[in-house]
């Protein structure tokens, strides 16, 4: 689970109105192991054990292929199929190195390091005592809230507004787009940092290894802003933070990447329920109160179209072209399928960040315009109510 930029409460609302009730905090834990490798683990050992691990079954299908190929084409097809084996290791790499990562974790860093710039300046010991006590005063200026302010042990929500948060007003009237980017490294406090930056090491260190760096970056840092636009573009009486529209941005290329070089893959069904129950999850807890879900779903849709764009493999023909028959070989990198996908998600991507941005600068409501639409991030129920 992603962690949520969560809804702090606008400038005009008392700072002890922290909208960010102690269940959020189990949320958080729980969201951060439902990233988990484990969870993950058949996404990832795709690439490593599908030949290892095959059944018997498929065991008796590779012999009578074999045994078909030979008496079709004799010798050369006895060098076709041990030329099957040899190469199947490297097959299933793609072929491609494994990249070290570094990026991710100075992405970790940054969050950690822009953190304890934000606790320097909010300085809580010199805040008017207006709710209690700050927590960890041995912590000097670094102290946190009281926790009946911010349970999560972090700064005021007047700090986190004036470094960035995200605040429609201040972005449509105020001129300042930049909110848009700064918010998605700010959080509410060490357990919204925490939960984040964990579930950003579980998935982005893997998808880094295995894409590189520069592909992972712009997806982490588009996604985030496509976070950023949907939530301005319905929420205007709440200050959003953190980095989970990023995050949810990860997630969205690796089902788009799954589905996009589905033919390379074996168990494929396994991990393609198993990644889509991990999103409903969390999409599924961004309905509760004061979670930003919208920064969610815009980072989920931005990153599952940038997967389509980004994170294309060559068809499984086209790796073993060098093995195979003259009449088998692949003549094409892609499928016709995986260029249809990439033209679409390049439009999509193109037209919903035109629309998105000028319906935002012009100060358009996206409520007035789609009237169930705050169902999406947050779901009224007898035990808790949606409004401010």
């Amino acid at each position: 689970m992603t962690t949520n930029p969560y809804q702090l409460p606008s400038k005009s609302r008392k700072e002890s109105s922290l909208l960010l009730p102690c269940h959020q905090v189990i949320h958080l834990l729980l969201l951060s192991l439902y990233k988990s490798p484990i969870l993950l683990q058949p996404r990832h050992i795709l690439h490593h054990t599908q030949i290892e691990k095959r059944g018997e079954r498929e065991r008796e299908r590779e012999k009578r292929w074999e045994e078909k190929i030979w008496r079709a084409e004799g010798p050369k097809a006895e060098k076709v199929y041990a030329g099957r084996i040899a190469y199947n290791a490297e097959l299933l790499k793609f072929k491609e190195k494994k990249w070290t990562s570094w990026i991710i974790p100075m992405f970790v860093i940054a969050n950690v390091a822009v953190f304890v710039v934000v606790m320097f300046v909010n300085n809580c010991p010199e805040k008017p005592k207006v709710s209690g006590n700050c927590v960890g005063k041995f912590l000097g200026r670094f102290s946190f809230q009281p926790l009946r302010e911010n349970p999560l042990l972090g700064p005021s929500s007047s700090t986190l507004e004036k470094l960035g948060g995200l605040e429609w007003y201040k972005v449509v009237h105020g001129h300042e787009g930049w909110r848009l980017v700064t918010c998605m490294w700010l959080h509410a406090g060490v357990l919204h940092l925490l939960a984040n930056m964990l579930s950003l090491l579980f998935i982005g260190i893997r998808l880094e290894q295995q894409f590189g760096f520069v592909r992972i970056a712009i997806i982490y840092l588009i996604s985030g802003f496509g976070g950023s636009i949907l939530s301005s573009l319905f929420l205007r009486s709440s200050i959003s933070v953190g980095a989970s529209g990023a995050l949810f941005g990860l997630l969205g290329a690796m089902l788009s990447e799954l589905i996009t070089n589905w033919t390379i893959y074996s168990n494929k069904f396994a991990a393609l329920v198993t990644l889509v129950v991990i999103i409903a999850i969390n999409l599924a807890v961004g309905l509760l109160p004061h979670v930003d879900n919208y920064a969610h779903i815009g980072g989920f849709l931005t990153g599952f179209f940038l997967g389509f764009v980004l994170l294309v493999r060559p068809q499984f023909g086209w790796l073993e072209r060098d093995n195979l028959p003259p009449a088998s070989r692949k003549k094409s990198r892609y499928n016709a399928f995986q260029y249809i996908l990439w033209l679409t998600a390049v439009v999509l991507l193109i037209a919903g960040y035109v629309v998105g941005l000028i319906m935002l600068f012009r100060g358009v409501n996206g409520n007035d315009h789609c009237s169930w639409c705050h169902y999406l991030s947050c779901l009224p129920t007898s035990k808790w109510s949606c409004g401010n």
